[in-house]
Order: structure tokens, then C-alpha cells, then sequence
């Protein structure tokens, strides 16, 4: 079976968590400070918040950009439930806006018509490592006094006009989970350049500590430490904050390499009238984190991926959030684009390590499938 993702790990992750279990210190230390550091100055930013997950990541930018319980953020329905559950997890309520078809992400024309005298923010998704249209949906917030907090959590190394997603939005959270560009298991991260945004990010994720674990254990006298508001235990483990520095160190190589990948699947399927390749704006750079193919015949996006299975491929999909049940609840209008790329749309394996041999065996099981 060729897996839709595979763990690009080696011996050197396996040492620095090694390393960090004899130090005797697991919890959020000195290691996720320098996964900090390195994640911060690739995305040219002067402020990275290491946390336990890209969810978590999306709730501290919710309350960090003062969405409230009766607010409203205009987000796409196209994308990971946990886009639109980190805007509920505040009480406000999420507002669904169509994506454009070609990209899969939210259609910033679109946006500004979505907003009311409740839009507290914009939660953009930079899907499968495209960069959202960024660039209006800053102007259209800046004009409407908004907060723009991007879900980036496959997208870490994509940019625009050379500009890395996370020096472009307010905030931006990426993840670390297994499928992502790097991974350290689980994890995410914040970017921003608000250095209060930031302060208030970092003291939430541990409780809203006046002071943290690590800052008292390096003083060199007793510090007593208060609670400023309620909190959360959304800390990274040093662990992790190991294993993402190792990550850090590849980074260029993966994106490379993923690139490569991207490439080599448009050209296998180039003459397939029955599936159009990902589609790339200019000025965009795209990381590859998901390679999505949209399908163009009259057999069922599950009939393709349920006959793939069968020939040894495994595929994933991406749902439209308003049509779950947790959303119920939830108005919203016409989403024509979105309800058409989630039954219309598969994503392939894609990873490093993905040989050639194995993507001319996606293409030809895909062929089939069709």
C-alpha cells in the first residue's frame, strides 16, 4: 500500500529526543525556544509562540485578535474542522464564504460582501500549501478595522511575491502534525509581528503564568508567580521543540523536494483530460503539503478512492465544513464551489521519500480508478 503520507525521520530526530529525555528536561524549555527562533526567522517575523497543535494555535489567535462570545469571522467552509471549531471555541460563530475553484481557497472577492456589524475577523486557509489571496483580504480587513488570522497549518515555506506566509497575516498558525510540511508529531506555531499579540499568546498557552516553568527554574532566587486571566495548558514539549529544530535544519531540502514532486505529478497526468492538476497563481509559490487533483468523470469521488484502495493507493479528501453535523447549527448560504470541490476533488500520496517508481504507480491506479 503507498500511504498518503510517510514519515520523513531520521537518526538524528530520534538522537536530539533522546537527547532531550537524558537532559531531564521534557517540558516546554530551552529546545522549543530555539524551534522558535529558526521557525520565526524563516518566515521573517519577529515573533514565533511554539504550541501543542495548530487548533490551539487558531484558538489563542481567536482571543489574541479579541474575538468574543456574538462575534462573527468570515472563514471558508472548504478546509479541516478545526478551522471553523477554533472560532466556536470563543462563542463566536463562523461565517462561510465560497472558495475560488481553481485554488480551493476562500475567494477574496467574496469576503467583504460577507461582512457585518458582528466581523470581528477574517480566518483565511492557505490549503495544501497554497497561499490564500492574501493581499486584498489585508486591505479589505484594514478598511474594515478586522483582525486577520491565517489557518497556514500545511502551508509553512509557501509564499507570495517572495513573502513567506507568516509574515503576512496578523497572526498565522502552522502545524507539525505527521501530514505537514515538517513534523514533530504534534505541535503548532504562531507567527506574528505584534510583539502583545505574542506576550499574551505565550502566557495563555501556559495557564497565563506571570512568569513560566523555564524562566523560574533558570532565576537565582524563589519567584512567585500569579495568574493574570484564564488559561490554557497548550505547551509544547521540548521534545518536540528537539525534533522541529532537527525538521528546521531540512527545510529547504523538503519544500525542494516536495516541489519536485508537485511537478513530476503534472507532468504524468499533463495529457489526462479526466483530472486537472493544481493550479498556481503568478507570484505564488506553492509547498506541496497535499498534491489535489479535481475529477472530471461521471464515477463518485468515493467510487475512485474506494477502487484506488483496492490497487494499493490510499487518498484523503477535504469536506465542506457546513455540511457536517457539528455545523449544523450553523446558516449559511450557497456554497456552489465549495460543495463541487468536495465531491469532485482527491488528494494523492505525497512526501518526501515518495519514489518515482511509486507516483507512476498513483498515476496509473488513479487511470483505473477513472
Amino acid at each position: 500500500m503507498i500511504p498518503i503520507t510517510r514519515l520523513a525521520l531520521g537518526e538524528a530526530e530520534a538522537q536530539v529526543a533522546a537527547d532531550v529525555v537524558r537532559s531531564g528536561w521534557l517540558m516546554n524549555g530551552p529546545r522549543t525556544e530555539e524551534f522558535e527562533r529558526l521557525v520565526a526567522e524563516y518566515v521573517g517575523v519577529e515573533h514565533a509562540v511554539a504550541v501543542s497543535s495548530a487548533t490551539t494555535a487558531l484558538h489563542l489567535g481567536m482571543i489574541a485578535a479579541g474575538v468574543q462570545a456574538g462575534d462573527e469571522v468570515i472563514c471558508p467552509s472548504f478546509s479541516f474542522i478545526a478551522t471553523a471549531n477554533a472560532i466556536r471555541y470563543v462563542g463566536a460563530t463562523p461565517v462561510f464564504v465560497d472558495i475560488d475553484p481553481r485554488t480551493f481557497n476562500i475567494d477574496a472577492s467574496l469576503v467583504e460582501a460577507a461582512i457585518t456589524p458582528k466581523t470581528k475577523a477574517i480566518l483565511p486557509v492557505s490549503q495544501i500549501g497554497l497561499p490564500a489571496d492574501l493581499l486584498p483580504i489585508m486591505e479589505i480587513a484594514r478598511k474594515h478595522n478586522l483582525k486577520v488570522v491565517e489557518d497556514a497549518a500545511p502551508s509553512l515555506g509557501a509564499a507570495i511575491n517572495g513573502v513567506r506566509l507568516g509574515a503576512i497575516s496578523d497572526i498565522t498558525c502552522f502545524s507539525f502534525d505527521a501530514r505537514k510540511i515538517l513534523t514533530t508529531g504534534e505541535g503548532g506555531m504562531i507567527t506574528t509581528a505584534d510583539a502583545d499579540a505574542a506576550k499574551r499568546m505565550r502566557l495563555l498557552r501556559a495557564h497565563a503564568a506571570s512568569v513560566s516553568t523555564a524562566d523560574r527554574d533558570r532565576a537565582n532566587g524563589v519567584i512567585l508567580e500569579t495568574y493574570l486571566e484564564v488559561g490554557y495548558n497548550y505547551k509544547m514539549t521540548d521534545i518536540q521543540g528537539g525534533i522541529g529544530v532537527v525538521q528546521m535544519g531540512r527545510v529547504g531540502e523538503i519544500v525542494t523536494e516536495r516541489r519536485r514532486l508537485g511537478a513530476r505529478y503534472n507532468a504524468l497526468l499533463a495529457g489526462e483530460e479526466r483530472v486537472e492538476v493544481p493550479y498556481v497563481p503568478e507570484g505564488f509559490e506553492h509547498v506541496y503539503q497535499s498534491y489535489c487533483v479535481r475529477l472530471h468523470t461521471e464515477r463518485s469521488q468515493e467510487d475512485v478512492m474506494k477502487t484506488m484502495f483496492e490497487l494499493g493507493v490510499a487518498t484523503r479528501r477535504i469536506f465542506a465544513i457546513h455540511d457536517q453535523p457539528a455545523f449544523a447549527d450553523v446558516p449559511s448560504g450557497p456554497l456552489p464551489e465549495t460543495v463541487s470541490a468536495a465531491n469532485k476533488t482527491i488528494l494523492l500520496p505525497m512526501f518526501v521519500g515518495l519514489t518515482d517508481d511509486e507516483q507512476d504507480e498513483v498515476v496509473e491506479a488513479l487511470a483505473k480508478s477513472l
